[in-house]
């Protein structure tokens, strides 16, 4: 039996991983690197400063707790000794694939020698539907990490370089790496799914946020939790968790209200939803995407082309 590593995102997907029984030491990644600023190299007395800012402003995460749950778990990767496979173990939304790639480079860094798999989210033969890792009965988890896929050598680059361009201050570079093949299934849909986190140039909302308004206007939505509910279910391939979402929730107060016991859209909800009025101006914040400030660029949804303003 090979001995091998598991680098698990997040803790359910490694209790999971425990219940099945498979040897080996778990690297649990806990990060949401989609979110809030980031430096190429992971543990830097910079990139700490602006993680831990970020996320103790945002959700309250005391630096402490960030280099216990975080940080340590990175360094284990430095020192990777009696290790014959790695295994990647990581969904397929944009969440999940920021943080695998930040990992992919982390390993690449340390200039690993040891052959690397990817057990992800997708839906195999013999399963009726497509379902999350962390959500899988421990049969089809099984089946899933027997079926895992092998990265070789330019896919490990690849992950890299888009982690590279990720912390760069231009997301153009990243759109032309769409197209690219590789054995990473779900990788040109994350990549479409960031580039559609830049403000729309018609709105100045971007797509999870007219998303949102869009659910609001469709259905019957009578308080704020079943909104974020339906807010985390028909999110596409963003995987934002439950604390993003209600941030995103909050920062669109000004397009919706209940009434009559029922989530109505405003009257700005309405015209932003319409496209009939661009809340640039309002919705402008200094937050930021990797190496990018997101207000610093525009997508135009027509032509799918990112705009720098």
């Amino acid at each position: 039996m090979p001995r091998q590593l598991h680098i698990a995102n997040g803790n359910t997907l490694a209790h999971n991983i425990l219940e099945l029984g498979i040897d080996g030491e778990i690297v649990v990644w806990r990060e949401m690197l989609c979110e809030g600023p980031t430096t190429y190299e992971l543990g830097t007395p910079e990139f700490t400063k602006l993680r831990t800012t970020f996320l103790k402003r945002h959700y309250q995460i005391d630096p402490a707790e960030y280099e216990e749950k975080f940080l340590k778990e990175v360094r284990k990767l430095d020192s990777i000794k009696d290790t014959d496979e790695i295994i990647l173990w990581f969904e397929f939304d944009l969440f999940s694939h920021i943080n695998m790639i930040s990992a992919i480079s982390r390993l690449l860094e340390n200039k690993i020698d040891i052959p690397v798999y990817l057990v992800c989210s997708k839906k195999l033969k013999g399963e009726k539907e497509f379902m999350p890792l962390s959500q899988l009965s421990l049969k089809h988890l099984r089946n899933h990490f027997d079926q895992k896929i092998h990265l070789d050598q330019d896919d490990l680059e690849m992950a890299n370089l888009i982690w590279q361009y990720y912390n760069e201050e231009n997301p153009l570079k990243l759109k032309a790496l769409i197209r690219q093949k590789s054995n990473f299934e779900y990788l040109s849909s994350c990549i479409r799914t960031h580039i559609e986190r830049f403000p729309n140039s018609k709105t100045g909302l971007n797509t999870i946020e007219v998303n949102i308004l869009r659910l609001i206007k469709e259905n019957t939505i009578t308080s704020l939790n079943q909104l974020l509910g339906y807010s985390i279910q028909y999110q596409g391939y963003f995987g934002y968790g439950e604390r993003q979402v209600q941030r995103l929730l909050d920062k669109l107060k000004q397009f919706y209200t209940l009434k009559n016991e029922r989530l109505i859209l405003t009257k700005a909800g309405e015209e932003a939803l319409a496209g009939s009025r661009n809340f640039y101006q309002d919705l402008k914040n200094k937050e930021s995407f990797g190496g990018v400030k997101m207000y610093d660029f525009l997508y135009d949804s027509e032509s799918h082309n990112i705009l720098k303003l």
